[in-house]
């Protein structure tokens, strides 16, 4: 059996999403096992991978920083986030010595990460082979916000990568000093039926806009109930179990529901910031698409190239919500893409040497 340590971020569920659909479609390979290293998002990891039993083995670490937002924004905190840079750094040896020690176990035969440095660092140390999967990495998120000296040594554990898999919208270093291969967006499969179920219940006569709203679970922007966009009588909306609202309009998905791709293609359009994983499922579905512009964030603005150069979405500011007309950007052309997880999960295993 060959065994792989997926390292998988601390920054809210998107990296855990797009993780969770590779390792289903590589579980169709039978001698393959996964120790998962997560910390934030692990719940939600093993409720969406407990069919698999025995073959995940689920490990709790902090794997990095990710960003920190200022109080009620969706702007980075700038000062906080080099505070937390530099403590993760100074620790960083520590945890490295730590998971070495709890690896050791499980006879290891590569390391992933959706982009822990941890994870190269550790792989380092047992001299095993390292591939990170991403469309960003955190130096490249950081260069305009930390300082130098930190941002150097977030390199300096990139520099470490063997296979670096890029993701639609990379503008990344070919890190992979092995090989480097470039991948479009992939995404969880979803539930044709569960679709159809989730529309029928929200929206029984089938005249309204179904409006989804995925704005992070790691964002909070406070009570938001009396803004004046939830009142549109010709629209449900749906948020995240997260977001601090109580509307008629307004259903909220359980937090004990994990197949949120389900609701991203029942919806007609969906408003979010430019989270990767969130943006592969409603590419992949062909849903219509309004991003919440942030200039301040290097990863979103890369991504929203990328989308805007395939005409995949339209732009606003989370001011415009207030009087945005839905019908505006709501796309009826098919424009969906390839969920490409098949192809991601094949080089795996290619670099793993199964047949």
């Amino acid at each position: 059996m060959k065994t792989i340590a997926y390292y998988i971020s601390e920054y809210g569920y998107g990296h855990a999403t797009r993780s969770i659909a590779l390792i289903r479609e590589m579980m169709n390979h039978s001698d393959v096992r996964v120790v998962i290293c997560n910390s934030f998002a692990m719940e939600f990891i093993m409720d969406s991978l407990q069919e698999h039993g025995e073959k995940i083995v689920y490990h709790r670490v902090s794997t990095d920083v990710g960003y920190v937002l200022k109080e009620q924004s969706l702007d980075i905190d700038a000062t906080a986030l080099n505070e937390a840079c530099r403590h993760y750094l100074k620790t960083l040896p520590d945890v490295v010595s730590a998971e070495d020690a709890f690896l050791q176990d499980y006879d290891v035969d590569l390391i992933i990460s959706d982009i822990s440095p941890l994870a190269f660092e550790v792989a380092e140390s047992l001299q095993v082979p390292s591939l990170g999967i991403s469309n960003f990495t955190w130096h490249t998120a950081y260069k305009n916000v930390i300082n130098q000296e930190l941002l150097a040594a977030f390199a300096g554990s990139y520099d470490k990568m063997d296979y670096f898999f890029s993701l639609a919208g990379s503008v990344e270093p070919q890190w992979g000093t092995i090989d480097n291969q470039s991948f479009g967006f992939f995404s969880r499969r979803v539930n044709k039926a569960e679709v159809r179920k989730i529309r029928e219940s929200l929206d029984p006569q089938g005249d309204k806009h179904l409006v989804f709203l995925p704005i992070g679970m790691k964002i909070d922007l406070g009570d938001i109930t009396k803004l004046p966009f939830w009142n549109r009588k010709n629209c449900i909306f749906v948020v995240s179990s997260n977001m601090k609202i109580d509307h008629p309009n307004v259903h909220k998905i359980p937090s004990s529901y994990t197949e949120v791709q389900n609701y991203v293609a029942a919806a007609d359009l969906v408003i979010s910031k430019a989270g990767w994983g969130t943006i592969s499922e409603v590419v992949g579905n062909g849903t219509s698409l309004a991003i919440i512009n942030r200039p301040g964030m290097d990863e979103d603005q890369n991504t929203i190239t990328y989308l805007q150069d395939h005409r995949l979405c339209s732009l606003i500011t989370w001011e415009d919500l207030a009087d945005l007309r839905i019908e505006d950007y709501i796309d009826k052309r098919n424009k969906n893409k390839q969920n490409e997880v098949h192809l991601l999960s094949e080089a795996v295993v290619d670099i793993l040497g199964i047949e």
